[in-house]
């Protein structure tokens, strides 16, 4: 039982109280030790040393998510011992960061905001903060791409892969989830500095979002449904498309997505002025309109919803077949 109640009370106290900014959040120290680790670890000329790059960022990339399991697994452990209530409070807190729903959300309705009530300036500033190619010289109709296929991906980064995590092993593997995530945020990148380096940090986290980004299409399916949004279109789109994103999981909710609101995902980006073209998603019905975050704001949260639904009723369940012992 507890295992479903805390993801389902850091799930709440996520959206409720979100990340303050006055508590020094985890996961960035989790990012600060992976910038000095990769500084040290790292350094140029990065060509060089092939194997040895490959060799750093593997030990790294275990030392960092051993570490990232094991302090809040002995934490745990020890406040269990004195005083078991704390322990559980400290759980669903330590769950609650690794989670990034009220984040995600206000995230995108900044954007929508910005475009559609300030300036497309303010809002390529805006979508800059939550992608990562140059967001300068961006239409509107790119912002509104780059804002939706983030909040579509990240559905399963910032949502169901940490509550799915949590539920098998409540904050510790929670914890060690967010670290994987971290790491190819940060160094899981193809390019010279990090093609040796962060390979494995890459691999890691494909593996361990490969269930949740599935389980992630089954909710995305209940809420396109629920949204009375075009299910033919993301079935179609995630058929055919998402296989083609360099990403064997970020393509799921984003050929989904696409294909939900009758629009093309994908296409030409640049990322620090370099061109990358990427794999286009969905069938261009119409063009892109700021509306479009909004939508996805709102399957974003009926995703989160769902997940709560599916929590309470298996807890209760669990209770129910306990005789009500917790």
């Amino acid at each position: 039982m507890t295992h479903v109640a805390i993801p389902l009370f850091a799930l709440l106290m996520d959206i409720v109280v979100g990340d303050p900014s006055w508590i020094l959040h985890p996961v960035v120290i989790l990012g600060r030790w992976i910038s000095t680790l990769e500084k040290t670890w790292n350094r140029p000329p990065y060509s060089h040393q092939q194997q040895r790059r490959i060799w750093a960022g593997t030990a790294m990339a275990f030392l960092t998510v051993g570490l990232a399991w094991g302090i809040p697994f002995c934490l745990l452990e020890g406040l269990h011992f004195f005083q078991p209530f704390i322990a559980i409070l400290v759980n669903v807190w330590l769950t609650s960061t690794t989670i990034a729903w009220k984040g995600l959300v206000k995230a995108g309705k900044d954007v929508h905001i910005a475009l559609t009530t300030q300036s497309l300036e303010m809002a390529r500033e805006k979508v800059g903060c939550i992608v990562g190619r140059d967001t300068l010289h961006l239409s509107s109709s790119e912002v509104v791409r780059a804002a939706v296929e983030t909040l579509a991906e990240n559905i399963v980064d910032a949502i169901v892969s940490p509550v799915f995590f949590a539920v098998i092993g409540g904050a510790p593997l929670a914890m060690a989830y967010r670290a994987v995530n971290t790491l190819d945020s940060m160094v899981g990148y193809k390019n010279e500095r990090y093609l040796w380096f962060g390979r494995v940090s890459a691999k890691m986290d494909d593996v361990a979002n490969w269930v949740p980004a599935r389980l992630t299409m089954i909710l995305l399916f209940l809420a396109i449904a629920w949204s009375h949004l075009s299910l033919k279109g993301a079935w179609i789109a995630v058929r055919r498309d998402a296989k083609r994103h360099p990403s064997p999981n970020a393509g799921l909710p984003e050929a989904m997505v696409a294909g939900a609101l009758s629009v093309q995902l994908g296409g030409t980006n640049v990322y620090h002025g370099v061109v990358s073209h990427r794999a286009t998603m969905g069938d261009p019905r119409r063009p892109l309109h700021s509306d479009d975050i909004r939508i996805t704001v709102r399957l974003v949260n009926q995703v989160s919803r769902s997940i709560i639904l599916i929590l309470c009723t298996i807890g209760g369940l669990l209770l129910w077949t306990t005789g009500f012992k917790w």
